[in-house]
């Protein structure tokens, strides 16, 4: 553990818990999908790719999202087997950026949580070809009415959708501060095996 001062927002000797403790105070002050982060992935010739994803869970060592096993980001991830993402709260002014090794999970955790999602959202992920180019909007809500009648009320996961799970080798926690004198921490590993060390960074 590196010998960083810190206190208030930043105490703590464990990075999933203060990042969990953040999301919480943000689940109450932000208006819209505090759990949203934009996600990192770079293509085969190291072209970037970011988009939003929204995060459902921080287990005490990874961050977990889940998508479309077809989808550009998925291809994305599982070639490269890195990601990063930032996750940036307006009214708390704060953010935390990851980055770290990335692994799938479409085992019973995956069931679970795909159990776990409205009706129309579970069909929906059997009806979306995920960044595939569509014909219409009509030409979706078709598909949907037809997976709707083959599936009924209680759809099984679809085989290609299922979660992705980051572990993290560097985490910053950044806290805005006045005349542009951020608080910045950066909890920092070689690899996942190691312990922590935390840096303050210069602004």
């Amino acid at each position: 553990m590196g010998n960083a001062k810190r206190k208030g927002i930043f105490a703590g000797e464990d990075p999933f818990a203060l990042a969990q403790s953040w999301l919480e105070e943000a689940i109450n002050s932000e208006p819209n999908d505090p759990n949203a982060v934009a996600l990192s992935t770079v293509d085969a010739s190291g072209m970037p790719n970011t988009r939003m994803v929204l995060l459902k869970e921080i287990e005490p060592d990874a961050f977990m999202f889940y998508t479309n096993y077809g989808s550009v980001k998925a291809q994305e991830l599982d070639s490269a087997g890195k990601a990063a993402f930032v996750m940036h709260w307006k009214s708390l002014r704060r953010q935390i950026r990851v980055r770290g090794l990335v692994s799938r999970e479409d085992g019973p955790q995956a069931d679970a949580y795909y159990n776990s999602r409205s009706l129309q959202s579970r069909l929906g992920a059997w009806a979306s070809d995920q960044s595939k180019p569509l014909e219409s909007r009509a030409a979706l809500l078709a598909k949907v009415a037809k997976i709707t009648a083959a599936k009924g009320v209680n759809p099984a996961r679809p085989p290609y959708w299922g979660g992705y799970r980051i572990k993290p080798l560097e985490i910053e926690f950044w806290a805005d501060g006045a005349y542009r004198l951020h608080d910045r921490f950066k909890w920092h590993r070689v690899d996942l095996t190691e312990d922590w060390c935390v840096d303050r960074l210069n602004p």
